[in-house]
Protein backbone atom coordinates (compact mmCIF):
# COMPACT_ATOMS: atom_id res chain seq x y z
CA UNK A 1 0.00 0.00 0.00
CA UNK A 2 3.18 2.55 0.60
CA UNK A 3 4.64 1.56 -2.47
CA UNK A 4 4.00 4.71 -4.33
CA UNK A 5 4.93 6.76 -1.53
CA UNK A 6 8.64 5.15 -1.93
CA UNK A 7 8.98 5.20 -5.09
CA UNK A 8 7.99 9.58 -4.75
CA UNK A 9 10.68 9.67 -2.10
CA UNK A 10 13.02 7.59 -3.54
CA UNK A 11 12.78 10.39 -6.78
CA UNK A 12 12.79 13.36 -4.89
CA UNK A 13 15.89 12.36 -2.64
CA UNK A 14 17.49 11.38 -6.01
CA UNK A 15 16.70 14.77 -6.88
CA UNK A 16 18.54 16.46 -4.47
CA UNK A 17 21.36 13.58 -4.74
CA UNK A 18 24.59 14.96 -6.47
CA UNK A 19 24.52 13.11 -9.99
CA UNK A 20 26.81 10.50 -10.84
CA UNK A 21 27.78 12.55 -14.08
CA UNK A 22 28.68 15.51 -11.04
CA UNK A 23 29.70 12.97 -8.50
CA UNK A 24 32.36 11.94 -10.70
CA UNK A 25 33.44 15.16 -11.59
CA UNK A 26 33.75 16.13 -7.90
CA UNK A 27 35.93 13.04 -7.78
CA UNK A 28 38.23 14.13 -10.01
CA UNK A 29 38.70 18.07 -8.59
CA UNK A 30 39.71 16.39 -5.19
CA UNK A 31 41.79 13.77 -6.38
CA UNK A 32 43.76 16.73 -8.22
CA UNK A 33 43.94 19.02 -4.95
CA UNK A 34 45.00 15.85 -3.52
CA UNK A 35 48.05 15.43 -5.78
CA UNK A 36 48.80 19.26 -5.31
CA UNK A 37 48.81 18.94 -1.80
CA UNK A 38 51.06 16.00 -1.82
CA UNK A 39 53.34 16.94 -3.72
CA UNK A 40 54.64 19.68 -1.69
CA UNK A 41 57.22 19.71 0.08
CA UNK A 42 57.11 21.33 3.44
CA UNK A 43 60.30 22.19 4.51
CA UNK A 44 60.53 18.52 5.87
CA UNK A 45 58.19 19.24 8.57
CA UNK A 46 55.89 16.57 7.43
CA UNK A 47 56.23 12.55 7.09
CA UNK A 48 54.21 11.40 4.58
CA UNK A 49 49.97 12.66 3.53
CA UNK A 50 47.10 11.26 2.32
CA UNK A 51 43.87 12.88 1.34
CA UNK A 52 40.54 11.35 1.34
CA UNK A 53 36.83 12.63 1.40
CA UNK A 54 34.39 12.30 4.39
CA UNK A 55 31.29 13.32 6.03
CA UNK A 56 28.06 12.86 3.29
CA UNK A 57 30.06 12.46 0.14
CA UNK A 58 31.61 9.54 1.77
CA UNK A 59 28.64 8.13 3.30
CA UNK A 60 26.11 8.22 0.29
CA UNK A 61 23.77 10.88 2.03
CA UNK A 62 25.32 14.01 0.49
CA UNK A 63 22.03 16.70 -0.50
CA UNK A 64 22.33 19.95 -2.14
CA UNK A 65 21.88 23.07 1.12
CA UNK A 66 18.80 24.74 1.42
CA UNK A 67 19.24 28.31 2.46
CA UNK A 68 17.42 31.21 1.69
CA UNK A 69 14.50 29.70 0.39
CA UNK A 70 16.69 27.88 -2.38
CA UNK A 71 18.99 25.10 -2.84
CA UNK A 72 22.89 26.05 -2.48
CA UNK A 73 25.64 25.04 -3.80
CA UNK A 74 27.29 20.99 -2.63
CA UNK A 75 29.34 20.90 0.07
CA UNK A 76 32.58 17.90 -0.23
CA UNK A 77 34.03 17.71 3.08
CA UNK A 78 38.04 16.53 2.37
CA UNK A 79 40.56 15.20 4.90
CA UNK A 80 44.15 15.93 4.77
CA UNK A 81 45.89 13.85 6.71
CA UNK A 82 49.74 14.19 7.63
CA UNK A 83 51.56 11.13 9.25
CA UNK A 84 53.43 12.98 12.12
CA UNK A 85 52.98 12.53 15.65
CA UNK A 86 50.49 15.37 17.26
CA UNK A 87 52.84 16.33 20.10
CA UNK A 88 55.86 17.17 17.95
CA UNK A 89 52.80 19.65 15.94
CA UNK A 90 51.74 22.84 16.68
CA UNK A 91 48.29 23.12 15.16
CA UNK A 92 48.11 26.68 14.09
CA UNK A 93 51.34 25.23 11.67
CA UNK A 94 49.21 22.51 10.53
CA UNK A 95 46.55 24.00 9.67
CA UNK A 96 48.80 26.93 7.56
CA UNK A 97 51.03 24.15 5.96
CA UNK A 98 47.96 23.11 4.27
CA UNK A 99 46.63 27.00 3.35
CA UNK A 100 49.93 28.00 1.79
CA UNK A 101 50.29 25.25 -0.09
CA UNK A 102 46.70 25.34 -1.67
CA UNK A 103 48.12 29.55 -2.23
CA UNK A 104 50.82 28.77 -4.23
CA UNK A 105 48.38 26.98 -6.61
CA UNK A 106 46.79 30.00 -9.41
CA UNK A 107 43.58 28.46 -9.68
CA UNK A 108 43.09 27.63 -5.89
CA UNK A 109 44.15 30.69 -4.60
CA UNK A 110 41.55 32.51 -6.57
CA UNK A 111 39.39 30.10 -5.17
CA UNK A 112 40.03 29.79 -1.21
CA UNK A 113 37.79 31.55 0.51
CA UNK A 114 38.84 33.18 4.13
CA UNK A 115 40.46 30.68 6.52
CA UNK A 116 37.52 28.89 8.30
CA UNK A 117 37.23 27.63 12.21
CA UNK A 118 38.41 23.96 10.75
CA UNK A 119 38.80 23.74 6.64
CA UNK A 120 40.20 25.75 4.02
CA UNK A 121 37.42 26.15 1.28
CA UNK A 122 37.65 26.44 -2.33
CA UNK A 123 34.42 27.80 -4.11
CA UNK A 124 33.84 26.15 -7.74
CA UNK A 125 31.78 28.40 -9.68
CA UNK A 126 28.46 26.57 -11.09
CA UNK A 127 28.56 24.24 -14.37
CA UNK A 128 25.09 23.39 -15.73
CA UNK A 129 23.58 25.06 -12.69
CA UNK A 130 25.77 22.71 -10.04
CA UNK A 131 28.27 23.97 -8.10
CA UNK A 132 31.25 23.08 -5.49
CA UNK A 133 32.53 24.14 -1.95
CA UNK A 134 35.39 21.84 -1.23
CA UNK A 135 36.41 21.80 2.46
CA UNK A 136 39.85 21.01 3.30
CA UNK A 137 40.46 19.77 7.06
CA UNK A 138 43.83 19.73 8.23
CA UNK A 139 44.83 16.62 10.51
CA UNK A 140 47.36 14.31 11.84
CA UNK A 141 47.02 10.28 12.66
CA UNK A 142 47.19 9.83 16.19
CA UNK A 143 46.63 5.56 16.32
CA UNK A 144 45.08 4.87 19.49
CA UNK A 145 44.06 1.72 21.70
CA UNK A 146 40.73 1.76 20.19
CA UNK A 147 41.12 2.84 16.83
CA UNK A 148 44.37 2.64 14.03
CA UNK A 149 42.39 5.80 12.28
CA UNK A 150 41.88 8.52 14.48
CA UNK A 151 42.70 11.64 13.99
CA UNK A 152 43.75 15.29 15.47
CA UNK A 153 42.57 17.98 13.80
CA UNK A 154 42.86 21.88 13.69
CA UNK A 155 40.21 24.01 15.45
CA UNK A 156 40.52 28.06 15.68
CA UNK A 157 39.07 29.69 18.52
CA UNK A 158 39.45 33.09 18.06
CA UNK A 159 43.06 34.16 17.91
CA UNK A 160 44.07 30.78 19.02
CA UNK A 161 44.59 27.39 17.82
CA UNK A 162 44.26 23.43 19.39
CA UNK A 163 43.34 20.04 18.56
CA UNK A 164 40.15 17.71 18.59
CA UNK A 165 40.43 14.45 17.75
CA UNK A 166 37.90 12.69 15.17
CA UNK A 167 37.77 9.39 13.43
CA UNK A 168 36.12 9.74 10.10
CA UNK A 169 37.11 6.54 8.60
CA UNK A 170 36.56 4.62 12.02
CA UNK A 171 33.05 6.15 11.45
CA UNK A 172 32.64 5.42 7.71
CA UNK A 173 33.48 2.15 8.66
CA UNK A 174 30.50 2.05 11.27
CA UNK A 175 28.06 3.17 8.22
CA UNK A 176 29.03 0.76 6.42
CA UNK A 177 28.97 -2.45 8.48
CA UNK A 178 25.09 -0.83 9.79
CA UNK A 179 24.33 -0.42 5.82
CA UNK A 180 25.44 -3.76 4.87
CA UNK A 181 22.84 -5.72 3.96
CA UNK A 182 20.92 -3.28 1.93
CA UNK A 183 23.89 -3.14 0.13
CA UNK A 184 24.56 -5.97 -1.27
CA UNK A 185 20.59 -6.05 -1.93
CA UNK A 186 20.58 -3.57 -3.84
CA UNK A 187 24.17 -3.18 -5.37
CA UNK A 188 23.61 -5.15 -8.53
CA UNK A 189 20.42 -3.21 -9.59
CA UNK A 190 21.48 0.09 -9.32
CA UNK A 191 24.54 -0.12 -10.77
CA UNK A 192 23.24 -1.67 -14.05
CA UNK A 193 20.74 1.34 -13.79
CA UNK A 194 23.69 3.55 -13.74
CA UNK A 195 25.74 2.01 -16.22
CA UNK A 196 22.94 2.14 -18.81
CA UNK A 197 21.78 6.25 -17.78
CA UNK A 198 25.65 7.61 -17.19
CA UNK A 199 27.47 6.02 -19.96
CA UNK A 200 29.34 8.38 -21.00
CA UNK A 201 30.55 8.57 -17.27
CA UNK A 202 30.32 4.83 -16.88
CA UNK A 203 31.00 2.81 -19.39
CA UNK A 204 30.51 -0.89 -17.44
CA UNK A 205 28.72 -1.67 -14.22
CA UNK A 206 32.39 -2.65 -13.30
CA UNK A 207 33.17 1.11 -13.65
CA UNK A 208 30.09 2.67 -11.15
CA UNK A 209 31.89 3.15 -7.89
CA UNK A 210 30.15 1.43 -4.27
CA UNK A 211 29.60 5.14 -3.48
CA UNK A 212 26.91 5.64 -5.89
CA UNK A 213 24.56 2.90 -4.61
CA UNK A 214 21.83 4.50 -2.43
CA UNK A 215 19.81 2.26 0.15
CA UNK A 216 16.89 3.20 1.69
CA UNK A 217 18.48 3.63 5.05
CA UNK A 218 20.99 6.56 2.73
CA UNK A 219 17.73 7.65 0.93
CA UNK A 220 15.64 8.30 4.65
CA UNK A 221 18.62 10.44 5.62
CA UNK A 222 19.07 12.27 2.76
CA UNK A 223 15.10 12.96 3.26
CA UNK A 224 15.07 13.67 7.23
CA UNK A 225 18.40 16.34 6.42
CA UNK A 226 16.22 17.84 3.55
CA UNK A 227 12.87 18.08 5.61
CA UNK A 228 15.08 19.37 8.92
CA UNK A 229 16.54 22.43 6.10
CA UNK A 230 13.18 23.61 4.92
CA UNK A 231 11.17 22.95 8.34
CA UNK A 232 14.23 25.36 10.56
CA UNK A 233 14.87 27.75 7.83
CA UNK A 234 12.25 30.26 8.90
CA UNK A 235 12.94 29.58 12.40
CA UNK A 236 14.05 31.83 14.69
CA UNK A 237 15.88 28.86 16.62
CA UNK A 238 17.35 27.81 13.25
CA UNK A 239 21.24 27.68 14.78
CA UNK A 240 19.19 24.89 17.17
CA UNK A 241 18.48 22.53 14.21
CA UNK A 242 19.78 18.98 14.68
CA UNK A 243 23.37 18.90 12.84
CA UNK A 244 23.81 15.84 10.44
CA UNK A 245 25.99 13.56 12.35
CA UNK A 246 23.11 13.41 15.16
CA UNK A 247 20.52 12.51 12.38
CA UNK A 248 22.94 10.10 10.80
CA UNK A 249 23.98 8.48 13.73
CA UNK A 250 20.41 7.75 15.09
CA UNK A 251 19.38 6.88 11.65
CA UNK A 252 21.85 4.32 10.87
CA UNK A 253 20.77 2.61 14.52
CA UNK A 254 17.28 2.70 14.28
CA UNK A 255 17.15 0.81 10.70
CA UNK A 256 16.27 -2.19 10.06
CA UNK A 257 16.89 -3.27 6.61
CA UNK A 258 13.41 -2.39 5.56
CA UNK A 259 13.59 -3.00 1.64
CA UNK A 260 11.71 0.33 0.52
CA UNK A 261 11.98 3.94 1.89
CA UNK A 262 8.73 5.19 3.04
CA UNK A 263 9.10 1.98 5.72
CA UNK A 264 12.56 2.59 6.85
CA UNK A 265 11.55 6.47 7.45
CA UNK A 266 8.20 5.39 8.70
CA UNK A 267 10.10 3.73 11.39
CA UNK A 268 12.75 5.53 12.07
CA UNK A 269 10.45 8.04 12.91
CA UNK A 270 8.01 6.31 15.38
CA UNK A 271 11.26 5.13 17.11
CA UNK A 272 12.37 8.70 17.57
CA UNK A 273 8.46 9.43 18.73
CA UNK A 274 9.39 7.12 21.54
CA UNK A 275 11.65 9.05 23.23
CA UNK A 276 10.01 12.71 23.49
CA UNK A 277 8.98 11.69 27.02
CA UNK A 278 12.84 11.73 28.24
CA UNK A 279 12.29 15.79 27.32
CA UNK A 280 9.56 15.37 30.14
CA UNK A 281 11.99 13.96 32.85
CA UNK A 282 9.82 10.46 31.82
CA UNK A 283 11.18 7.27 30.83
CA UNK A 284 11.15 5.63 27.24
CA UNK A 285 8.30 3.02 26.57
CA UNK A 286 9.72 -0.38 27.26
CA UNK A 287 9.47 -1.07 23.42
CA UNK A 288 12.35 1.28 23.25
CA UNK A 289 14.07 1.57 26.12
CA UNK A 290 16.74 -0.93 25.33
CA UNK A 291 17.98 0.83 22.25
CA UNK A 292 19.32 3.48 24.21
CA UNK A 293 20.25 5.81 21.33
CA UNK A 294 19.16 9.63 23.13
CA UNK A 295 20.18 9.47 26.68
CA UNK A 296 18.77 11.86 29.84
CA UNK A 297 21.65 11.32 32.27
CA UNK A 298 20.94 11.91 35.96
CA UNK A 299 22.05 15.85 36.04
CA UNK A 300 19.91 16.64 33.28
CA UNK A 301 22.33 16.54 30.56
CA UNK A 302 21.93 14.60 27.34
CA UNK A 303 23.91 11.76 25.25
CA UNK A 304 24.40 10.38 22.03
CA UNK A 305 27.92 9.07 21.11
CA UNK A 306 30.25 8.56 18.72
CA UNK A 307 29.78 4.97 17.83
CA UNK A 308 33.16 4.77 17.64
CA UNK A 309 34.34 7.27 19.91
CA UNK A 310 31.77 6.78 23.23
CA UNK A 311 33.65 9.63 24.72
CA UNK A 312 32.72 11.84 22.18
CA UNK A 313 29.00 13.06 22.99
CA UNK A 314 27.22 14.65 19.65
CA UNK A 315 24.78 15.72 22.75
CA UNK A 316 26.79 17.61 24.46
CA UNK A 317 24.83 21.10 24.05
CA UNK A 318 21.82 19.61 24.10
CA UNK A 319 20.98 20.90 27.95
CA UNK A 320 22.08 24.31 27.04
CA UNK A 321 19.34 27.33 27.13
CA UNK A 322 17.31 25.14 28.95
CA UNK A 323 17.80 22.53 26.91
CA UNK A 324 16.64 24.37 24.00
CA UNK A 325 18.76 22.23 20.72
CA UNK A 326 16.81 19.63 22.86
CA UNK A 327 13.31 21.01 22.19
CA UNK A 328 13.81 21.73 18.84
CA UNK A 329 14.54 18.24 18.21
CA UNK A 330 11.42 16.74 19.24
CA UNK A 331 9.85 19.37 17.90
CA UNK A 332 11.04 18.52 14.92
CA UNK A 333 10.33 14.85 15.47
CA UNK A 334 6.88 15.92 15.84
CA UNK A 335 6.87 17.79 12.34
CA UNK A 336 7.99 14.60 11.32
CA UNK A 337 5.42 12.26 12.36
CA UNK A 338 3.03 15.09 10.89
CA UNK A 339 4.40 15.41 7.98
CA UNK A 340 5.07 11.35 6.92
CA UNK A 341 2.87 9.26 9.04
CA UNK A 342 0.01 11.38 9.63
CA UNK A 343 -0.35 12.15 6.26
CA UNK A 344 0.51 8.72 4.51
CA UNK A 345 -2.73 7.53 6.78
CA UNK A 346 -5.13 10.39 5.37
CA UNK A 347 -4.17 9.54 2.17
CA UNK A 348 -2.60 11.11 -1.07
CA UNK A 349 -4.11 14.61 -1.46
CA UNK A 350 -3.00 15.21 2.28
CA UNK A 351 0.06 13.57 1.92
CA UNK A 352 0.72 14.94 -2.20
CA UNK A 353 0.75 18.73 -0.27
CA UNK A 354 2.45 18.22 2.71
CA UNK A 355 5.49 16.45 -0.09
CA UNK A 356 4.68 19.92 -2.49
CA UNK A 357 6.31 21.87 0.54
CA UNK A 358 9.32 19.83 0.71
CA UNK A 359 10.23 18.86 -2.50
CA UNK A 360 10.62 19.71 -6.34
CA UNK A 361 6.56 19.87 -6.98
CA UNK A 362 7.39 18.28 -10.62
CA UNK A 363 8.23 15.20 -9.08
CA UNK A 364 5.05 15.02 -6.69
CA UNK A 365 2.83 16.06 -9.38
CA UNK A 366 4.67 13.16 -11.28
CA UNK A 367 4.34 10.41 -8.71
CA UNK A 368 2.13 11.95 -6.09
CA UNK A 369 -2.02 10.98 -6.79
CA UNK A 370 -4.68 13.62 -5.53
CA UNK A 371 -6.94 11.20 -4.23
CA UNK A 372 -6.39 7.33 -3.72
CA UNK A 373 -7.22 5.06 -0.29
CA UNK A 374 -5.85 5.69 3.10
CA UNK A 375 -2.63 3.74 3.48
CA UNK A 376 -2.12 1.32 6.34
CA UNK A 377 1.37 2.01 7.91
CA UNK A 378 3.47 -1.14 7.87
CA UNK A 379 3.68 -2.11 11.52
CA UNK A 380 6.80 -1.64 13.90
CA UNK A 381 8.85 -4.32 14.93
CA UNK A 382 9.94 -4.25 18.71
CA UNK A 383 13.65 -4.94 18.75
CA UNK A 384 16.11 -5.46 21.17
CA UNK A 385 19.28 -4.33 20.29
CA UNK A 386 22.70 -6.09 21.44
CA UNK A 387 26.42 -5.45 21.63
CA UNK A 388 27.01 -7.43 18.36
CA UNK A 389 30.29 -8.04 16.47
CA UNK A 390 32.24 -4.49 15.58
CA UNK A 391 34.59 -5.27 13.23
CA UNK A 392 35.07 -1.54 12.15
CA UNK A 393 37.21 -1.33 15.45
CA UNK A 394 40.65 -1.73 15.02
CA UNK A 395 42.99 -3.16 18.44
Amino acid sequence: MSKHYSIFLEKAAEALDIPPSKYKQAVARYEAVGAWLESGEYNGQIEGMCIYPQGSFRLGTVIRPYKDHKDQDYDIDLVCEFGAVVASSNAEETKHLVGNRLKEHERYRQMLDKEGKRCWTLNYAEQDGVGFHMDVLPSLLVPTGASQTTISITNKLDDRYEWCSSDPKGYAEWFKYRNRVAFERDALRQKRSISLNFQDAYASIEDVPDLLVRTPLQRAIQILKRHRDVRFSDRSDWKCAPISMIITTIAAHLYRNESDVFQALHNIILSLDAHVPLLHGREVSANFSSQKIIRRLPDGTWYIGNPVNPDENFADRWHEDGNARAKAFFQWVEILKEDFVSAATSGDAVFKKKMEGLFDIAIANKYLLNSTPKVVPPPVRNVSISAGPKPWRNG
